[in-house]
């Protein structure tokens, strides 16, 4: 009887294991996120979907590295020197979503994920577009200022760099735009939290480095592309998944 108490016991743990193990298998969606209208936008397998902003292939700096999309620096650039390596999704653009998408830092890593991208010819991807920030904030050379940390709304709110795990690790951070009201979480916790078109998001364009970009004063798009900016440093992306609200 104890034996096959056991046996029963022992074919649970597998079986555990074996549900544990297909949870944590990244860039798949399971059946209630399918329900929910999640979509992958990043197979893990090729760059299927994506290209350069203002441009139509993918850049040559950017590669398939353990299921993940990995960017590094550009041959003949130094670190922090990008070359023309941002990236958008597909011609798709996205007005009210949920977008959520795993992150790991190289050192001294800085990169972004942008929302409501307008491609301007000759501009860059942040000329007119929302950056939520990713970086090693330990290492990087734009550690200085509250607001340049990882999971901050770029130059305008700072997340609480507590929540953010370090260059080498995973994170996921969440964006989540719902007719103009928006939030960052990272790791699970909510960092930031505004509004789009308001006073208030106006005040933070003039209390920021966009105060004079003309995609911002003229006003950011009410919707636009996902993309992923090259900075000239090493960094992964994977599940990269976003559903429509």
């Amino acid at each position: 009887m104890k034996k096959n108490i056991l046996s029963v016991a022992v074919f649970a743990a597998a079986i555990l294991l074996s549900v544990t193990t297909m949870a944590q298998k990244p860039n798949t969606l399971t059946r209630a996120e399918k329900n929910d209208g999640w979509v992958l936008l990043f197979n893990g397998k090729d760059f299927d979907g994506w290209r350069q902003c203002n441009g139509t292939e993918m850049p040559a700096n950017w590669e398939i590295e353990d299921n993940a999309m990995k960017v590094y620096t550009g041959e003949g650039k130094n670190p922090g020197q990008g070359a023309g390596g941002d990236i958008l999704f597909e011609d798709k653009k996205f007005k009210n979503f949920e977008l959520s998408i795993d992150w790991k830092a190289g050192k001294m890593a800085n990169s972004g994920i942008f929302y409501y991208v307008r491609e301007v010819p000759g501009k860059p991807i942040y000329f007119a577009a929302p950056e939520v920030q990713v970086l090693d904030n330990k290492e990087a050379t734009d550690n200085k200022i509250d607001s340049h940390l990882a999971g901050s709304l770029y130059d305008m709110i700072a997340a609480d760099p507590s929540t953010v795990n370090p260059a080498g690790e995973w994170n996921t951070c969440v964006i989540k735009v719902d007719d103009g009201e928006a939030t960052i979480s990272m790791n699970g916790t909510e960092v930031v939290k505004y509004t789009h078109w308001t006073p208030e998001w106006d005040e933070l364009v003039q209390n920021s480095k966009f105060k004079n970009f003309p995609g911002f004063t003229e006003g950011i798009a009410k919707e636009g592309f996902i993309g992923l900016q090259d900075h000239g440093y090493t960094v992964w992306f994977r599940n990269i998944k976003i559903r429509e609200l």
